[in-house]
């Protein structure tokens, strides 16, 4: 079965604090981005080549690196472990690091070159990239060293993260050393993971590999939603992994476990570039399980984060302000989302009841919400599955109420209700009453409030000759819009 997950339960605000307050031990690969910007306005004499003429360059932590920005953007208290050269893009990398406000631990080992990749970009397009980097794995001393230092990393943490970029660093022996010390300690292990050999992350809790990285692991075909469930159970299966978290481009994300299966959409409006897009949701997805999401939750946030970065040009981060902003926008798209028209509305209400759920409908004017109104509302939503308001349009409430009626437009009432917790749908109708809309949604349970008889109430016959009932609530006394107009002297 697919859910889909949101973020929306807890206050977008206290959400992204959360991310904020988890404690994360990173290790894996670091690089140094170095970007050389500049503009090209002629072609070589000497081969059919652009001229760049230089006209900035910057650095930036890359790799596991780059992880360790995303976290400290989100505000996120990490300790990063790698291991450099003594070179002197090992220094510049520590320097990089600190300007970032990460913590970091870098091994040095004399034996290996820094890996640096050195990007040319014109007019906002790399015209070049050139790589300097040891793919050889760490040898016996560094390998210790490393260990020792993540294995006291790990005290007082929330969860650990394994930003494995294929470079050496993570080695059968620190991988093993990493996850056994973190499930001893009763951590969440998430990894980002790199090649074929998937027996090196036997026993993580969550692995994050891009739809291509999972079929090539796998050898299985990963082309749509069906296939890339087998293929991530696949992996589950043979390695002892906890998750597959796999990360589908334009398609989203797909959160795939043993016995549960959940598909995100892609959230990006724009993509620029893609650059460290998975460095971005394995930071986002580890933060957020490190401040006690599940793990469909913090996916959702991850995905969020994804969709911001994508619109990003370079290798760019998340702050946490743009994750808020970002779950603001998409909390109001929900909203929008649950008031349809009469012929969207029965269609969501036949796919409700296609799924067993009861539906039930109440209706009214609801100008000037107030506690009368949310007392039915909520006592009617705890006798039905998923609850269908009907709302009276602009012209419907001044036939009934008068010509200064309503106070508030429809589109405002409905958008007021949409955001009650109570409310699953809202339909705006034209008539004075909502009989056609009711026996277009039929719905098996009716419900007014007050003191009105079944027979007074309107589209009773209708639900009962079908199966369905009438229930009258009681609400609040004392409240009423008319009143409350009329107190302000309007």
């Amino acid at each position: 079965m697919t859910d889909k997950a949101t973020a929306n339960g807890p206050d977008i605000q206290a959400l992204v604090e959360g991310l904020a307050r988890a404690r994360v031990a990173l290790a894996g690969d670091v690089m140094l981005d170095r970007f050389v910007y500049g503009e090209v306005s002629r072609i070589s004499p000497e081969a059919p080549i652009p001229v760049l003429r230089v006209g900035e360059e910057r650095v930036m932590p890359g790799g596991a690196g780059n992880v360790a920005r995303n976290l400290a953007a989100l505000g996120a208290r990490v300790d990063f472990l790698s291991v450099v050269g003594d070179d002197e893009a090992g220094k510049e990398l520590k320097s990089a690091l600190d300007a970032e406000a990460v913590t970091s631990a870098l091994t040095v080992d004399p034996a290996r070159e820094t890996t640096v990749k050195m990007r040319f970009v014109a007019m906002g397009q790399q015209v070049l990239r050139v790589d300097r980097e040891t793919h050889l794995p760490l040898g016996n001393a560094p390998t210790e060293t490393l260990i020792a230092a993540l294995t006291a990393a790990l005290d007082a943490k929330d969860v650990l993260v394994l930003s494995d970029y294929g470079k050496g660093v993570l080695t059968p022996a620190v991988l093993a050393a990493a996850i056994s010390a973190a499930r001893g300690k009763g951590l969440p292990v998430v990894i980002d993971p790199k090649g074929r050999d998937y027996a090196r992350y036997a026993g993580a809790d969550v692995v994050t590999p891009n739809r291509k990285e999972l079929g090539e692991a796998t050898g299985l075909p990963v082309e749509n939603d069906e296939e890339i469930v087998a293929a991530a159970r696949a992996l589950i299966m043979q390695h002892g992994i906890g998750a597959v978290v796999v990360t589908r481009a334009q398609a989203g994300m797909s959160v795939v476990t043993a016995d549960g299966v959940t598909h995100l959409k892609a959230e990006a409006r724009e993509v620029f570039d893609v650059s460290g897009a998975g460095d971005t949701v394995v930071s986002t997805l580890a933060a957020a399980l490190g401040s006690g999401l599940s793990l469909p939750e913090a996916a959702a946030l991850a995905n969020s984060a994804a969709g911001i970065v994508v619109g990003k040009v370079g290798t760019a981060v998340v702050h946490g302000d743009e994750l808020a902003a970002k779950l603001r926008e998409r909390e109001l798209s929900a909203l929008e989302a649950k008031v349809a028209g009469l012929e969207s509305a029965r269609d969501i209400v036949e796919a409700w009841r296609a799924r067993g759920l009861s539906v039930g409908f109440t209706n009214g004017c609801f100008d000037l919400l107030h506690p009368g109104h949310v007392t039915l509302l909520d006592k009617a939503r705890t006798l039905c599955d998923r609850l269908v308001v009907g709302l009276n349009s602009d012209q419907s409430v001044k036939r009934l109420k008068g010509e200064d009626r309503p106070v508030q437009p429809e589109i405002a009432r409905a958008t007021v209700l949409a955001a009650l917790q109570s409310v699953d749908l809202v339909v705006i109708f034209e008539e004075d009453t909502p009989a056609r809309l009711i026996e277009t949604l039929r719905p098996g349970l009716l419900v007014k409030g007050g003191d009105y008889k079944v027979s007074e109430i309107v589209g009773a016959d209708f639900v009962q000759a079908h199966g369905g009932r009438v229930e009258i609530v009681d609400i609040v006394p004392g409240f009423s819009t008319t009143g409350t107009i009329a107190r302000l002297g309007r």
